[in-house]
């Protein structure tokens, strides 16, 4: 998470446990359509949403943090709460169901659970360590964080950030290149792996990318930019 994200999140958690709810969305709404997609923000927001009676919108939320991290089990159970007190008891049923068999099996000696808590928090200190200007450790941290939680996508982007900010896009291409292999459609991740190929040297590679990406997000400002940079290249 880079230094505003971390900052917006913090408001936004600090209002949470005020129980201004309304406030805590009303600070992760600075984060949308921003690119910045991390599975704990949209748990947060979908926890708002289930508290302030907002049934829809919070299901909405839990399933985008369970796309980037499918073993989340917060995300998991209070999806089954909702689903519970809104009557859809079948659904509810299978929430709880694959809450329990999210455990998976053992990371690195550990169990799942423990090496999920813990890839969060190396991510954390990643965080922290970027915010210090301390890259390398801040990737050492980010890659530990990803071998205890393979799968948590969210983590593996914040791993690439950092790889394209210490000068390493070839790293970061393989693990943008993972990433899309398992969210083929996920956006972000493309502009991402323009950037990497950008800077790998691979020009055509990045305006490929980008183009892709400006069909699939037309919307989406950053890649206006990127393609207004790379045209102006001979292909």
């Amino acid at each position: 998470m880079d230094v505003s994200t971390r900052g917006i999140v913090d408001v936004a958690r600090e209002r949470f446990a005020n129980r201004d709810y309304y406030g805590a969305l009303l600070a992760l709404g600075d984060l949308s359509g921003s690119g910045r997609d991390y599975a704990d923000i949209y748990h947060l927001r979908g926890l708002c949403f289930s508290l302030l009676d907002r049934p829809d919108e919070a299901l909405q939320e839990f399933d985008r943090a369970l796309a980037l991290n499918p073993r989340y089990l917060e995300a998991l159970l209070h999806r089954g709460l909702v689903l519970n007190q809104i009557g859809r008891g079948s659904e509810a049923s299978a929430a709880f169901a694959a809450a329990a068999a999210a455990e998976g099996p053992p990371v690195a000696g550990l169990s799942a659970p423990i090496a999920a808590r813990l890839a969060n928090e190396h991510a954390r200190l990643g965080d922290l360590y970027a915010e210090a200007g301390a890259l390398a450790e801040a990737v050492l941290e980010c890659r530990r964080a990803v071998e205890l939680g393979p799968d948590f996508h969210d983590l593996r982007l914040r791993l690439a950030r950092l790889l394209l900010e210490s000068g390493n896009p070839l790293q970061a291409r393989e693990e943008l290149e993972l990433i899309l292999a398992a969210r083929p459609d996920w956006v972000e991740a493309k502009v991402q792996l323009g950037m990497a190929r950008y800077l790998a040297g691979d020009t055509a590679g990045a305006r490929d990318t980008w183009r892709a990406c400006r069909d699939a997000r037309p919307d989406f400002e950053r890649v206006t930019a990127y393609l207004a940079m790379v045209e102006r290249i001979p292909e």
